[in-house]
């Protein structure tokens, strides 16, 4: 292929003998000069265009990989299919696609699949004829083939005595890949504990327990203003929702238990609430944060089973979102819990889109395991799954309650097993999931549910305090209790883990 200048060279007049004609501007004459500028505009394009068809040329052809940016590959792909496709700019900026025009299809399903593929990015459809783009997620499964990975777990025991043989090889796994087979020697520092609150039938007292040198779990602790004797504990993790445990619903939910008859601890995600205090919000994503999580609930029970008036043989866990994958997790690891309701959580076809809720491989104990299979693990004990439609729970009833079912069956408790499915709500944990909460936990925990109860009959959280989140903090508006010794920083608190699980 010729040179650009040579196309323009083509039309230029001739220089006198003796000049170089591959340097017109050496030429002085006039009539170039006139030349010239009459006709810039034409040359500038035959320029371009040689550059064009030259890059052309070069792009669609196996010494170059037929590649073409991706970006324009979709806009191709959005013209010829007669689409629309959405997605985030930074996903899709200077990613270039070898082979592109290969990778084309009848279906532009099959083509987006194709085209998105060697990028780890996946697409789902975003309404007629439009479709998004986002990144893959390795979490998040079609149903079908969750289901079909259900089946194929459930298919390696028949009976009571192999699920059993089963779930004594899943559970050491399981601390094993969180790093807590050798669980980090208590610390001997006593919690510190803000002054107590009083409210219409209930306390509250903020409470932070150290789970390592230097590392603190905070939390909310509700109890009833009045008991006699030993009295339920109920573990409240949270999920991922904005303001985790100061958002409104969450206090309603430990009020409640508090008023009912029990005492409920309320407490933050790693790197989540006060916790951001020592580290920041994006470590709350690191794999280490599951396993740090689960270190905090052990020394949560640890402490609330510790006082003389927590009731040892009635131990309950709930909580949402990724606060539910949590309470799948605890309820199948630590066997102090008695009851548990992951709400808005358990699927076979959802990990847990967070590195706190599968960051570590526990996914990968036992062949390959998932979070109903977890769940199963807290069998006989009574459990409720709470699910909607909203959600990756939306198929619940149809695939996995009828597995856990079968678990429960070969104990003779399918009872035990609940299944409170709410098709028209979204992810979240309204006053439509708290309600068969509170009867699943009153009818198990031998709870005073009346204590909630209106002249109507209905439930009635209006006798609960809103509290603002800075009465809820345990270490000053800034952080200005915050013990002298207290670790800052994600590789700081790696280093004081791994040494203390030497």
């Amino acid at each position: 292929m010729k040179p650009a200048f040579e196309y323009i060279s083509t039309f230029l007049p001739a220089c006198p003998v003796g000049r170089r004609r591959t340097l017109p501007q050496r030429c002085n004459y006039q009539p170039i000069n006139s030349w010239l500028q009459a006709n810039l505009k034409f040359l500038f394009l035959c320029t371009f265009l040689g550059l064009v068809i030259h890059l052309h040329s070069q792009q669609q052809n196996t010494d170059s990989k037929y590649a073409m940016p991706l970006k324009e590959v979709l806009q191709d792909i959005e013209k010829k299919y007669g689409v629309t496709i959405r997605y985030d700019a930074k996903l899709i900026d200077g990613k270039i696609l070898n082979y592109a025009s290969w990778r084309y299809r009848p279906s532009v399903d099959e083509t987006l699949q194709n085209v998105l593929s060697p990028f780890d990015m996946k697409v789902k459809p975003d309404g007629d004829k439009k479709y998004k783009i986002s990144e893959y997620e390795y979490y998040r499964w079609p149903v079908k083939e969750g289901w079909a990975e259900m089946d194929r777990i459930a298919s390696q025991y028949t009976n009571l005595q192999q699920w059993e043989e089963r779930k004594k090889l899943l559970k050491p796994c399981i601390l094993q890949a969180l790093q807590l087979s050798k669980l980090p020697a208590y610390p001997l520092s006593k919690p510190i504990i803000t002054q107590k609150r009083k409210y219409n039938g209930y306390t509250v007292e903020n409470i932070a327990i150290e789970i390592l040198p230097g590392v603190w779990v905070n939390g909310s602790l509700y109890q009833p203003s009045k008991y006699k004797g030993k009295i339920p504990v109920i573990l409240n993790p949270d999920g991922h929702w904005f303001d985790h445990r100061y958002r409104a619903d969450c206090q309603y939910r430990c009020a409640a238990f508090a008023k009912m008859g029990a005492m409920a601890f309320s407490y933050d995600l790693f790197a989540w609430g006060e916790s951001i205090l020592q580290f920041k919000y994006e470590d709350h994503r690191r794999s280490l944060a599951q396993t740090i999580q689960v270190l905090g609930a052990i020394r949560i029970l640890d402490y609330l089973l510790s006082l003389k008036h927590a009731d040892k043989s009635r131990v309950a866990i709930t909580g949402g979102s990724g606060g539910g994958s949590h309470t799948t997790l605890m309820a199948a690891i630590d066997d102090r819990i008695k009851l548990s309701a992951p709400v808005a959580s358990m699927s076979s076809y959802f990990y847990g889109g967070c590195p706190c809720e599968s960051g570590m491989p526990i996914h990968a104990c036992g062949g390959g395991t998932n979070n109903v299979e977890l769940s199963a693990m807290a069998a006989p004990n009574p459990q409720l799954i709470i699910s909607d439609g909203g959600d990756w729970t939306d198929k619940a009833p149809e695939h996995d309650i009828p597995y856990l079912q079968k678990i429960y069956g070969w104990y003779g408790k399918k009872e035990n097993i609940e299944n409170v499915h709410l098709p028209n709500d979204k992810h979240d944990f309204g006053i439509t999931k708290r309600v068969p909460l509170y009867k699943f936990m009153a009818k198990y925990l031998n709870l005073n549910i009346a204590a909630i109860t209106n002249k109507s009959g209905n439930i009635d959280e209006s006798g609960v305090t809103i509290e603002p989140k800075e009465k809820m903090y345990v270490f000053g508006d800034k952080g200005e209790a915050l013990p002298k010794h207290a670790v800052m920083g994600f590789e700081n608190l790696e280093k004081v883990f791994a040494e203390a699980i030497k």
